[in-house]
């Protein structure tokens, strides 16, 4: 991938997933600290919470309740809602136990049954305008079936292009260490081409020098010194120097791939 692509594709893909972590906290990390969260479905509530919010709710003391404060409630089995406080009304075959009269901010009359304090939720805190449309979407299917589809693809675009970023750097390397392993190769062919005939004393160079020198200190001093016995006796035949030079080989390419 071009390197100006990948950096806008890093910068994109960034984007995408600090939305989805920030989604996700908003509607699964709001239950960590003790938060319910409701979508708005009407407008009953406006301008306080408009249709389509998301709010987020606080269990509460219902006997802490005052009039004025909207409360979130079980309207029945299935169906919840937010309503404001109009009214506290005592239960008449136990005083101990309260009522809630409730009334919808956009409606002109009051709900037409009180709420048990059983019934209620909690207390709204805050909310959030049109989020509610998106979590109400991705919570039931077809929604939620797309969101999951979104969020994998999502994460295989994101790692993809790093797992064949990781598979073409690794080729890279390989040849790169093949081709120093060549050079090294070839450069130790060139060294032990010098040693194919028998080494010969230079004006102020000894013997075991010149043997150092063109084996490229290769070899032991062991080594180097059974060579200098092998020439001085005049037994540094083809042969000898032949075994040397692929000798000079394999020890070159060894020193290269460490």
């Amino acid at each position: 991938m071009d390197k100006s692509l990948k950096k806008i594709w890093n910068v994109i893909s960034s984007i995408l997933v600090a939305l989805v972590v920030f989604l996700a906290l908003l509607l699964v990390g709001a239950r960590v600290v003790g938060l319910q969260v409701f979508t708005v479905l009407s407008g009953s509530m406006e301008p306080t919470y408009h249709t389509g919010s998301l709010i987020y709710v606080k269990k509460v003391d219902p006997y802490t309740i005052t009039e004025g404060q909207p409360i979130t409630f079980m309207l029945d089995e299935n169906t919840v809602a937010t309503h404001r406080v109009v009214g506290i009304v005592p239960d008449e075959e136990d005083p101990t136990v309260i009522r809630f009269r409730t009334k919808g901010d956009a409606n002109e009359a009051e709900d037409g049954s009180l709420v048990h304090y059983k019934n209620v939720i909690g207390t709204p805190i805050f909310s959030i305008p049109y989020l509610g449309y998106v979590a109400d979407y991705i919570q039931h299917p077809p929604g939620m079936y797309i969101a999951i589809s979104a969020g994998a693809v999502l994460l295989l675009l994101v790692f993809i292009p790093d797992i064949f970023a990781d598979d073409k750097d690794k080729d890279e390397n390989k040849k790169k260490k093949s081709s120093r392993r060549k050079k090294g190769a070839h450069a130790a062919a060139h060294k032990a081409a010098a040693v194919d005939a028998a080494p010969e004393e230079p004006a102020g160079e000894s013997l075991t020098d010149e043997i150092r020198r063109k084996t490229d200190n290769l070899l032991t001093d062991d080594e180097v010194e059974a060579i200098q016995q092998v020439v001085e006796a005049g037994r540094f035949d083809k042969a000898a120097a032949d075994a040397l030079r692929q000798e000079l080989i394999k020890r070159e390419a060894e020193r290269d791939a460490q």
